[in-house]
């Protein structure tokens, strides 16, 4: 059986990394007066987590190398392009809408609503990396370790490859105001928030991989708030608005979980 209580220990440590790392943060985002930092940040929080996992843990072996590998590969990625998007762009809307709201408060409730309620929600999907990490399991690999390469890899292929379709879409100025409807796109209407997803269900895979079923609620919250929350929603609703063409697609395309290519008739 695995030992919790230096488990334990490690989820404590990783909580407490994830508020301070949050309140850094903050404090830098009331310097540049743009809390979309957040956003960037967001991936770089998972590789710190997990490389605080290692430290502390009695994990190690190829299997928690693998692990911290991976979360690195998608958390940079992942930075690296939300970084790349904004760069000298104004903050997201999202937060300037919440700023106009707050009025002269924003500055202490941003901290609250924004800054630590994300790292509360990174601490609670990072659960899976967590254990994998800090809890000793089967030194062999499990078919559950096998799955979890297999659905990350898949995942990376739709996350990324989705984000570098729509970069080059947006590149050309004949596609202003166009909707993106080719290769993943086509396929579905949020193809990297699927990805994302994915990912993460194999990132939950290595949880069960050292026993750990209960970290589950970890890919599960990060489908929910893709799904209903942060993501295809709010997405959804605010292209439909902005976009000619949008309705249209919406009505076309699925709106998570690919459909598969039809094949044409001859």
């Amino acid at each position: 059986m695995n030992v919790l209580v230096p488990e334990g220990l490690v989820l404590g440590a990783t909580a407490g990394a994830a508020a301070v790392a949050m309140t850094l943060v903050w404090a830098l985002s009331l310097r540049l007066r743009n809390a979309g930092i957040v956003d960037v940040f967001w991936g770089v929080g998972f590789v710190l987590i997990a490389a605080l996992a290692v430290w502390l843990g009695q994990g190690g072996g190829v299997r928690a190398a693998l692990v911290l590998a991976l979360t690195s590969v998608w958390g940079l990625r992942l930075a690296l392009h939300i970084g790349w998007r904004s760069r000298g762009k104004p903050e997201d809307h999202r937060y300037q809408q919440f700023r106009a709201n707050a009025g002269p408060s924003f500055w202490w409730r941003s901290l609250f609503t924004v800054f630590l309620l994300q790292g509360a929600v990174m601490w609670v999907v990072a659960l899976p990396l967590t254990a994998a990490l800090a809890v000793r399991g089967p030194n062999a690999p499990t078919l559950w370790d096998a799955a979890a390469l297999l659905l990350w890899a898949a995942g990376m292929v739709f996350e990324a490859g989705a984000d570098w379709q729509l970069a080059r879409f947006k590149a050309d100025p004949a596609n202003r105001g166009k909707v993106c409807n080719r290769g993943f796109w086509g396929l579905s209407r949020h193809p990297n928030y699927f990805g994302d997803a994915v990912v993460w269900w194999g990132f939950g895979c290595f949880g069960l991989a050292v026993g750990a079923w209960w970290t589950l609620v970890g890919p599960a919250l990060m489908t929910l708030l893709l799904r209903r929350v942060s993501g295809v929603t709010l997405l959804d609703s605010t292209l439909s608005q902005r976009r000619p063409g949008y309705r249209d697609y919406m009505r076309s395309t699925p709106s998570f979980v690919p459909r598969l290519p039809r094949r044409r008739r001859d």
